[in-house]
């Protein structure tokens, strides 16, 4: 998930999501520099969330199937755990304290 922390990279991974690009046809999409580019797509294959194929001289990059998958088994698995303590609270809230079982306020 912190691969996908950065705007730009996130933008780039959605773009491969729909075909692969090289990495020159990625720079013209973007405000950033070629170099920049391969940065981002290097944070993204060391994530495994991106293959690379050579194509010639070329290499193109696509979103990885298999990464997606671990990527979307974290997000439910996240959101599982919080519903279960969510409906924990709710359906067990904390005892609420009497007025006189209450802490005193502390003066101004």
């Amino acid at each position: 998930m912190d691969a996908l922390g950065d705007p730009t990279r996130r933008a780039i991974f959605e773009l491969l999501t729909r075909e692969e690009h090289a990495v020159g046809e990625l720079a013209t999409q973007f405000p950033i520099s070629r170099p920049a580019v391969s940065q981002h797509l290097r944070v993204l294959v060391d994530a495994g969330l991106l293959t690379v194929r050579r194509d010639g001289a070329r290499r193109l990059y696509a979103a990885d199937p298999a990464g997606i998958a671990l990527l979307k088994a974290s997000v439910e698995r996240f959101w599982r755990d919080a519903l279960v303590a969510f409906k924990d609270v709710a359906e067990h809230p904390p005892a609420q304290q009497s007025p006189a079982e209450q802490p005193p306020e502390e003066e101004a």
